[in-house]
């Protein structure tokens, strides 16, 4: 089903569409470029006109493999590309029909997350198995070799087709038994370097099932290692790359020294996801080497006393543009960490410190002590002894913020953080999340101190069981002061009541549900795109 904004869209610029040289196929793409991952919508436009099919098709084909779908079919498109080694077994197995294809699909990739790209393919595989007669199924399944040569066979058809990759992510988890498509994807991808010639972005992740370590296996932590080592090092142009792994921390170490380095006069930016400093050295070297880095972001890692000496030790500016924190080393070292680098820092969160007011109290005073340029702003978990300052927080930030997210774990202290933000907050954000027990006489205060703030997207969480949803109606919903709402309290959500949800949209209020709506920062597709906010 069509979106309405895009009904809208389409409808308003009809008339003038057909009035513009051979229908503004620019004006056009800029229209359906604004759908890119819309998936419904852009389903929609390819069934509009012919023109309108070949200018969404391709961005629908940019990174299939993320599509959040349990339909795996469009790998069989890929297929028809084939070589003939495996055609002649698909054809025998009878796996795929010998249809013609509009496109070639496999051009339009730019996205390709290998971890994706091998469980949609064995998603797939299971799904057409089933559907074969008992005939072929028992002699497939006798095929050993059969589902690897799949693998392979459909990264060839992407390698021979010369897409122009942008982002390649290598996402390695040690739970799925994965390992040999792993070595055949690597191996290919260092057979031909040309493939991520053009890779703007690289994320590499290494994950493991609980009580499993790479640690522990060092032939195999080598191994991997030194095969990505060699994808980077390969690498001229890269821009942006991500570092992840919980267990391994000598690794990105190893990735960072200028001994591999081919990408110091292009990198632009580094993110650290979950990892550990502990034992980094010369980091501060390795970072002297890059000379157009322009942010680093550091999200949910162990910092030390030893990584931030290094980092303050810096003869550069060292642009740190996110930094997401759950516990912290010395007071004192943090306070010269953003002494150093709070200008440039752009994204905050904290978690519950340590559970410690003291400490929790101190950030919060550094925070807008040195940092000033705060757009992203997450505080999750403070006690009552430092809610207070939440809001003298907001206050020496608000210029530039733009993301807002609070969550009380406390319940009982949501009412100081409400009696007071209302009057703190900017004039227009395009965020802004609440989660915390809400009491009615505080969601009035807040509401009427904040009558006069746009939200673009609007999130509540309602911990308590005041009804507050005729205040969100008379001071937003009739105000229009939200684009996007979602709320919910412990057994509902908004956006199942069908009335209500009309209701909303007769004031041009879309209700969306709140776990859709909601920036989840503790996940892993959050932190990839960081860097977009």
């Amino acid at each position: 089903m069509l979106h309405k904004s895009w009904r809208e869209l389409y409808d308003n610029s009809k008339s003038s569409l057909r009035n513009l040289p051979g229908d503004s196929p620019e004006l056009i793409y800029e229209i359906i470029k604004y759908f890119q991952t819309d998936f419904s919508t852009l389903y929609s436009c390819i069934l509009v006109n012919r023109l309108w099919c070949r200018l969404a098709t391709p961005i629908l084909w940019e990174n299939p493999f993320s599509i959040p779908t349990r339909n795996y079919n469009f790998i069989e498109i890929y297929l028809h590309n084939s070589n003939d080694d495996l055609k002649t077994k698909l054809n025998e197995y009878k796996f795929i029909n010998n249809s013609n294809t509009l496109f070639n699909y496999s051009k339009f990739l730019k996205h390709l997350n290998i971890y994706k790209f091998i469980f949609s393919v064995e998603r797939w595989f299971g799904t057409a198995i089933r559907n074969l007669k008992p005939e072929n199924r028992l002699s497939l399944l006798q095929d050993s070799d059969f589902k690897r040569l799949v693998h392979v066979s459909l990264f060839k058809i992407f390698i021979e087709n010369e897409v122009n990759l942008h982002t390649l992510e290598i996402e390695i988890f040690t739970f799925h038994n994965y390992k040999s498509y792993y070595d055949d994807i690597i191996e290919l991808i260092l057979q031909n370097p040309n493939f991520i010639h053009d890779a703007k972005n690289l994320n590499f992740y290494v994950g493991s099932s609980p009580g499993f370590s790479y640690r522990n296996d060092g032939i195999e932590c080598t191994a991997i290692k030194n095969r990505i080592l060699q994808i980077i090092n390969s690498h001229q142009n890269l821009q942006r790359i991500l570092f992840s792994y919980d267990y391994f921390p000598l690794y990105h170490q190893s990735l960072l020294s200028s001994k591999y380095y081919n990408c110091s006069n292009s990198l632009n930016t580094i993110i650290f996801y979950n990892v550990n400093f502990r034992d980094m050295i010369n980091l501060d070297k390795a970072f002297e080497q890059l000379n157009v880095l322009e942010s680093v972001h550091i999200i949910y890692c162990y910092l030390n006393n030893n990584f931030i000496q290094q980092i303050i030790n810096l003869a550069k500016p060292f642009k740190l543009k996110s930094l997401f924190i759950e516990s912290i080393p010395q007071i004192k070292l943090l306070e010269l960490l953003l002494q150093n680098s709070g200008d440039y820092l752009e994204n905050f969160v904290a978690f519950r410190i340590n559970y410690d007011s003291s400490l929790e109290q101190q950030l919060l005073e550094l925070i807008p002590k040195y940092c000033k340029n705060i757009k992203f702003l997450g505080l999750y978990g403070f006690k009552n002894q430092v809610t207070y300052l939440i809001s003298n927080l907001i206050e020496n930030i608000k210029q530039n913020l733009n993301y807002l997210s609070i969550d009380v774990w406390d319940e009982d202290y949501g009412s100081i953080i409400l009696q007071n933000l209302g009057q703190d907050l900017p004039s227009k954000l395009e965020y802004l999340s609440l989660s915390l027990k809400i009491e009615e006489n505080d969601f009035k205060i807040f509401l009427e101190n904040s009558q006069n703030i746009f939200v673009n997207k609007f999130l509540i969480m309602q911990k308590g069981n005041d009804d507050i949803l005729h205040h969100i109606k008379e001071f937003i919903m009739k105000k229009k002061r939200v684009k996007y709402l979602a709320f919910a309290t412990n057994n509902r959500d908004l956006s199942n009541l069908k009335d209500e949800v009309n209701e909303f949209k007769l004031h041009n209020i879309e209700v969306r549900n709140f776990s859709d709506l909601y920036l989840a920062i503790k996940s892993y597709d959050f932190i990839k795109k960081i860097d977009c906010l």
